[in-house]
């Protein structure tokens, strides 16, 4: 996926009034303020109450509910059927009390982070929970990659399984 055509969904999303918070791959590449690799799709969280929005603005731009195995109503992809990009869509929904009710369990303090994709900012998850969500699992060459810029650009810890070599 593109730099333009994710900048396109981000102003689209803006332009209807959808809070769209960055996530995955190119929430890495806003919080360092660069490109540093390519990507599949862009990931995306967003709340429950905006879902539908949501879905409407990326049909209107040509993306199209993929059926894919495992898919969800809180995690399922558009992709546009003129082979450009993907969008991982991420739902979550609090309660008052900022507990995580459904979807994916973002904890709520994940959703301030700001980056800048093309020159633009944007939201994303903050640099920490991006870090915890990208050390998480068994990584894959890119998630290497990630983490390893996370971890200089913001001085976290890398772990033993993210350093060359390993």
């Amino acid at each position: 996926m593109e730099t333009a055509e994710v900048l396109e969904v981000v102003r689209e999303c803006q332009a209807a009034g959808i809070e769209i918070w960055i996530d995955g791959g190119w929430c890495v590449d806003a919080l360092l303020g660069r490109r540093t690799r390519d990507h599949n799709d862009l990931d995306v969280a967003v709340s429950r109450q905006e879902v539908s929005r949501l879905r409407e603005c990326l049909a209107m731009l040509g993306y199209a509910a993929e059926n894919r195995d495992g898919a969800t109503e809180w995690n399922f992809v558009m992709a546009r059927s003129d082979g450009g990009g993907s969008v991982d869509v991420h739902v979550f929904e609090f309660d008052e009390d900022g507990n995580c009710i459904y979807g994916i369990e973002y904890p709520n303090d994940s959703f301030s982070g700001v980056g800048v994709i093309g020159g633009e900012q944007v939201r994303c998850i903050n640099p920490e929970r991006m870090f915890q969500f990208k050390t998480a699992y068994p990584p894959a060459a890119k998630d290497r990659l990630d983490v390893q810029a996370m971890s200089a650009r913001f001085g976290f810890e890398l772990p033993a399984s993210y350093r060359i070599g390993t």
